[in-house]
């Protein structure tokens, strides 16, 4: 298509140039957010880059609907239900800014499972109005929706379409949801909400008492023990996902999963006490990590 052709749709209409320059525009949106992990780095593919860039505009911006700010509950319902709406229309070809329409161009392009997408923003609605978990099943169920669906997508793009693949891509997604969960303890309190399954509390012990005093005890400690242990083993068994992999995919998961396993080791050389000490990674290690990526 010429450059200067306008791509018509439903709704507004936009060029090929204005197109590329969305991309471009979420590429920068993803360098300039904090995460655990480079969202867009070197090992990423070319080809790939802005298509994970506009995924993760997409899941940031859904993110900072449900969490940002001191909008009110029902603002934020609001919000994440307009943006569903505009999935739901960018699907049909039917864009507000030229960001859906880049995100339209990947889905297609990639054949994407737009569900997929659809599972994110149903996590995103749960963080509003959910602040307790019952079980770790409960836990589970929301790490279906909250990281799983990102794994996926990122072996759609790849080609990789494989049951099994997914599965084990699921245990790592969750792992590293956990872990993040782990890191955020205090962070999570402070907006009401506690990861922690609330059976698992009143086995070892803890209170909320406990999150509000900053109370590092040894019956939390235990706690932390337990779903410390349990997210290395999601990530032990998630690692089977590399024989599915090739190419720098490979390493970017082997990163990604060295990443979380590092953040865990930093919550046990810290004592557990996540409640005062927030685990986080440098670039340092960022790099440290990379080559344990390439030589392990």
């Amino acid at each position: 298509m010429p450059e200067n052709d306008n791509l018509q749709q439903a709704g507004k209409s936009y060029t090929e140039i204005e197109k590329q320059s969305a991309y471009k525009e979420a590429l920068s949106f993803a360098k300039n957010h904090y995460e655990n992990f480079p969202v867009v780095s070197f090992l990423v593919p070319e080809e790939l880059r802005k298509h994970v860039a506009i995924i993760y505009w997409f899941a940031r911006t859904a993110d900072d609907f449900a969490d940002e700010g001191e909008l009110a509950e029902t603002t934020r319902l609001i919000e994440l239900n307009k943006f569903e709406n505009r999935l739901r229309n960018l699907i049909t070809e039917n864009f507000e800014e030229p960001l859906e329409l880049a995100l339209y161009s990947t889905i297609k392009e990639k054949n994407l499972s737009p569900v997929l997408f659809f599972d994110l923003l149903k996590a995103f609605k749960q963080d509003v109005v959910k602040k307790r978990y019952n079980n770790f099943d409960d836990v589970l169920e929301y790490c279906k929706y909250s990281a799983n669906p990102v794994g996926r997508l990122i072996l759609e793009l790849s080609g990789i379409r494989d049951e099994k693949a997914f599965r084990y891509s699921d245990k790592i997604c969750t792992a590293l949801q956990l872990t993040n969960f782990l890191q955020d303890t205090a962070v999570d309190y402070k907006k009401g909400r506690i990861y922690l399954p609330a059976d698992e509390m009143e086995k070892f012990g803890v209170s909320e008492k406990m999150f509000e005093l900053n109370e590092n005890n040894l019956n939390l400690k235990k706690l932390l023990t337990y779903n410390v242990n349990r997210a290395q083993r999601l990530f032990d068994e998630g690692k089977n996902l590399f024989s599915f992999l090739h190419g720098l995919l490979k390493f970017e998961i082997k990163w990604t999963v060295l990443g979380g396993q590092t953040v865990l080791d930093r919550i046990r050389k810290n004592d557990y006490d996540v409640l005062n000490k927030r685990p986080q990674l440098s670039k340092k290690d960022f790099l440290a990590l990379l080559l344990k990526a390439f030589i392990k």
